[in-house]
């Protein structure tokens, strides 16, 4: 009897205790759910150094270096022309030959004025000659008498005497008189040598050559057509040909007006030409400095080598100019920022505790993702990203990191464009 009632109550102790224990553990997981529930949660992101940089993506346009209408110096008939639109000619090449027998004629005729001329000039200078040997053998014989009617006076005539000087006075005037016929005779010469250069320059401009290298893009002339000559800007005769220096082109890219003060010389372009799927870099050599009224952009080039005239003038390029950009800079996102009731940038930073702490900062260059944090961070700070509004100076939050990019490229389009997609890169 005993033994049963000590059994029945060290069964009815175990169940007690069992009982007691679990109640314990069903408090204990109570008390710990209950403190959780009164954490809240945040997504954070970490603090990384990387890159951020905009880009501006514009059209442009290729135009020839130079471009030239050819016209002749004189009026004619086109005898000959030898190229024809598409053809490549150098500096100097003759295009085209122009008839004109008048001229012909003009310049025949000069060649025997300048011919005449020279033998007056031969003819003048004998007779100078001629005077001058006169005049020293009269001069002689006038100051030889004049010695001997001094040595012995009454020995020669009076009458003699005077003869005497009279002829040397006499023969050097004809001397002077014939240096004069001289002097004219060059001066005409001269004036048949100038009208002789004229008219064979004239010549030679029936033989139209070309001022530089190039390529042909129009001819306007035929063979037996008259051409006027291009002397008179009232004139608005056509040209025989027109010459693209093409080796060399112009890219032209219009900037916008928000986007001037980034164009400087030297500044380097991204080029895309999707009509030969060609991919290269230029440096902005020129631009206006005058932004137009109508377009509010400003025109911007770049030379670009093309000799192997693979691109046209006339084709669209797509261009990438990078507008401003920092490198190995601290940046965290832009949902990260917050601006106070003192409109300054803040920060919520989460200690090593996982405690907020709001921390004013200064933001350098944004981008549409990412912005440059300027001082006072440190890479692997956590900062919390959205709904910051919620959370309270020193509180305790349960971190969700969120996975961010470290870099960012912003692409800005500031005109007609038709990017391949990644051409120049997006945002990272």
């Amino acid at each position: 009897m005993r033994k049963r009632l000590f059994f029945s109550m060290a069964a009815a102790a175990l169940l007690l205790y069992a009982a007691l224990a679990i109640t314990s553990c069903h408090s204990g997981r109570s008390g710990s759910e209950a403190n959780a529930a009164t954490v809240p949660s945040a997504r954070v992101a970490v603090a990384q150094r990387g890159d951020i940089s905009h880009v501006l993506t514009l059209a442009g346009q290729f135009q020839p270096y130079q471009v030239v209408d050819v016209h002749p110096k004189v009026s004619g008939y086109m005898k000959r022309i030898n190229v024809d639109i598409g053809d490549i000619v150098h500096e100097g090449q003759t295009l085209a030959v122009l008839e004109v027998p008048e001229l012909r004629a003009q310049l025949q005729e000069a060649a025997f004025e300048l011919k005449q001329s020279q033998e007056e000039i031969t003819r003048a200078q004998h007779e100078v000659n001629s005077a001058e040997a006169l005049n020293f053998a009269l001069h002689a014989e006038s100051v030889r008498l004049q010695q001997a009617a001094a040595t012995r006076p009454g020995l020669i005539a009076q009458q003699e005497l005077d003869d005497a000087q009279a002829k040397d006075l006499s023969s050097q005037a004809q001397v002077d008189s014939a240096k004069a016929a001289l002097a004219a005779a060059q001066q005409h010469a001269e004036a048949a040598r100038s009208d002789n250069e004229r008219y064979q320059a004239l010549e030679n401009y029936t033989s139209v050559t070309a001022p530089l290298d190039g390529v042909v893009i129009w001819r306007y002339a035929d063979t037996g057509a008259l051409i006027q000559g291009g002397t008179n800007s009232n004139n608005q005769a056509l040209p025989i040909v027109r010459i693209s220096q093409s080796a060399l082109l112009r890219l032209r890219v219009p900037v916008p007006e928000n986007d001037v003060q980034y164009v400087h010389e030297g500044n380097l372009l991204q080029v895309r030409v999707d009509a030969i799927n060609r991919s290269f870099s230029g440096k902005i050599v020129r631009f206006t400095r005058d932004v137009n009224f109508e377009t509010r952009t400003m025109e911007t080039e770049v030379d670009v080598e093309n000799k192997d005239l693979s691109i046209a003038p006339g084709m669209y390029a797509n261009t990438a100019l990078q507008l401003a950009s920092v490198k190995d800079v601290i940046t965290v996102p832009v949902e990260a920022l917050v601006l106070n009731a003192q409109h300054q940038e803040t920060v919520y930073v989460l200690d090593s505790s996982n405690r907020v702490h709001i921390r004013s900062v200064q933001v350098g260059l944004q981008g549409s993702k990412l912005a440059e944090i300027a001082g006072g961070f440190n890479p692997g700070d956590r900062v919390l990203i959205g709904g910051q509004e919620k959370y309270q100076e020193d509180e305790q939050v349960i971190p969700i990191l969120a996975a961010t990019p470290a870099s960012e490229t912003v692409q800005e389009s500031g005109g007609m464009i038709d990017m391949k997609a990644g051409a120049y890169g997006g945002s990272q």
